[in-house]
């Protein structure tokens, strides 16, 4: 059990001991993908959905997410947060691609933070979008990015 860090000898959860860490300027970027109609993109980048500027109110529940991680993930820090930044793409007609940037200046990482952010926003893309198209379909969701930290610099290679 000693690689998994969450974990005592003898099996035990813990929550990860950072005391003796150094702060160190860490950034994490994540990316999850929204499946779509491609009437029901048009729809959303018309602003069209009855509910609302869907990515702008997808913007503002990712950012709020990342503020809740600890509160929603048992054995995560919780963390003063430097930034937070919600990007949307559509790499084709039936795609939309959420992008969050998370930084902090910390004892731990922020992956954690990036990844509930865009789940949420995918989320809320799909509930807000639910009623014209049940069918969306939600991810992969994946850390894209990370840097500070004992554990270095990792970009993922194919996304």
């Amino acid at each position: 059990m000693s690689d998994l860090t969450h974990f005592d000898e003898e099996g035990a959860s813990r929550m990860v001991d950072v005391g003796n860490k150094a702060v160190t300027a860490r950034i994490a970027v994540a990316e999850s993908l929204v499946t779509m109609l491609p009437h029901t993109q048009k729809l959303i980048l018309d602003r069209q959905i009855s509910k609302g500027d869907v990515l702008e109110i997808a913007r503002i529940a990712g950012i709020m997410a990342t503020k809740k991680t600890a509160d929603l993930i048992p054995l995560c820090h919780p963390l003063s947060l430097t930034s937070v930044q919600l990007d949307f793409e559509v790499p084709d007609e039936t795609t939309i691609r959420i992008l969050a940037t998370v930084k902090v200046d910390g004892k731990t990482g922020v992956e954690m933070e990036a990844l509930t952010a865009v789940s949420i926003a995918a989320l809320t893309i799909y509930d807000m979008c639910k009623a014209v198209d049940r069918g969306m379909t939600l991810g992969p969701t994946r850390l894209v990015e990370k840097s500070g930290g004992k554990s270095g610099h990792f970009i993922r290679e194919t996304y």
